[in-house]
């Protein structure tokens, strides 16, 4: 629950600054947000990271 609200605060904050700035540059965070997650996710299994990628993209 936490992280999905620090994930909406970085969405709100990434939108304000664009808005201001007119860069829309800054829509990107959110998403590099996203795969910074996903990859500390993958960091924190047990399995040796190789096989973890491996099992991920092998799931149908």
């Amino acid at each position: 629950m936490m992280l999905l609200a620090i994930f909406w605060s970085i969405v709100l904050a990434s939108i304000v600054f664009m808005v201001k700035k007119k860069q829309p540059l800054f829509l990107g965070v959110p998403i590099l947000a996203l795969g910074v997650y996903i990859l500390i996710e993958m960091l924190r299994v047990p399995l040796p990271f190789a096989e973890t990628v491996q099992f991920v993209f092998d799931l149908q």
